[in-house]
């Protein structure tokens, strides 16, 4: 009964939301006409994402909080990672979204960790974003004394095309009230290798499962949900009705992997003490995913 539930609401928050991208389309004399909204269009148009409820803690009767990983290379998570290039204002890939509402102050709670206590500025943001190296024949003009220009520095800077997973973390709580189990995302995170070692990677074409991936910052989900509202994921199922990134994620439209759930080892990862061996860590990771599953159904059972 839940899942025809959430069927059905999910049902009507896509058709409620407005067709920006394709706004116009058919009427449009120039191509810059494409995706303006009429003054009646603007009057009616809500552009803001749905709240949440709000959730008294009396009615949380159990929860779990876990750490899953979002895999780019997966097709089902495609939408997280394309158009890597910039093909319309409001079709972007999840992490330009992110760097650029960071960068122009509307998206303000970023971290460093997902305990989210010590806060980021945006210049700590730009500055793991790109990396200075001295080359070979900077070295050696240094080390004669002569004056350094430009050229003699390689400079790496991190684009979308060099993200690989988004970790994200969220809390499973059984609501008593509502009596059903729900989710609610707290984190977000991109991960790509280190800047510093990119160009590294890249020429000695290290395998991705042997690089050092590690995610570049945190952003407080609840907090970013207006920025991510007003930019759409291209739906290939119906071209004229895009999907929004707070819908996609609130929605868990994506295939995750739990690498981490709290616990009182100081929250250590499933690779802390199931070492080197993948199947088995998968298979955790499902244990994990079960262990919450079936929660609400020993709740109707008992």
């Amino acid at each position: 009964m839940n899942f025809f539930k959430s069927l059905i609401i999910s049902f009507f928050l896509l058709l409620s939301y407005n067709i920006l991208a394709q706004a116009n389309l058919l009427n449009a004399v120039i191509p810059q006409e494409i995706g303006q909204l009429n003054e009646q269009q603007l009057a009616t148009s809500d552009n803001e994402p749905l709240a949440y409820g709000y959730v008294d803690d009396r009615d949380v009767m159990w929860s779990k909080t876990v750490w899953e990983k979002i895999d780019l290379d997966e097709r089902i998570n495609f939408p997280y990672y394309y158009p890597v290039e910039n093909v319309s204002p409001h079709r972007k890939p999840l992490f330009d979204v992110l760097t650029e509402n960071i960068i122009n102050g509307n998206i303000t709670e970023v971290y460093t960790s997902p305990y989210f206590t010590d806060k980021m500025t945006i210049q700590d943001v730009q500055d793991g974003l790109f990396a200075q190296v001295m080359t070979d024949l900077g070295v050696e003009k240094a080390n004669n004394g002569e004056e350094l220009t430009d050229e003699d520095y390689q400079t790496t800077n991190l684009t979308s095309f060099d993200i690989e997973q988004y970790w994200i973390k969220g809390t499973w709580y059984f609501d008593k009230r509502l009596g059903e189990m729900k989710y609610r995302l707290l984190g977000i995170a991109p991960v790509a290798p280190d800047v510093n070692f990119i160009r590294q990677y890249s020429e000695e074409k290290t395998p991705k499962e042997d690089q050092d991936l590690a995610p570049l910052f945190w952003v407080w989900f609840p907090a970013a949900r207006e920025s991510l509202n007003k930019y759409e994921i291209f739906n290939s199922k119906n071209a004229s009705q895009p999907i929004t990134f707070d819908l996609m994620l609130n929605a868990r439209r994506f295939n995750s992997i739990i690498f981490k759930e709290e616990n009182p080892y100081n929250d250590r990862e499933v690779k802390d003490y199931i070492y080197k061996d993948a199947l088995r860590q998968i298979l955790e990771s499902e244990r994990i995913k079960n262990k919450i599953r079936d929660f609400e159904q020993d709740m109707w059972n008992n």
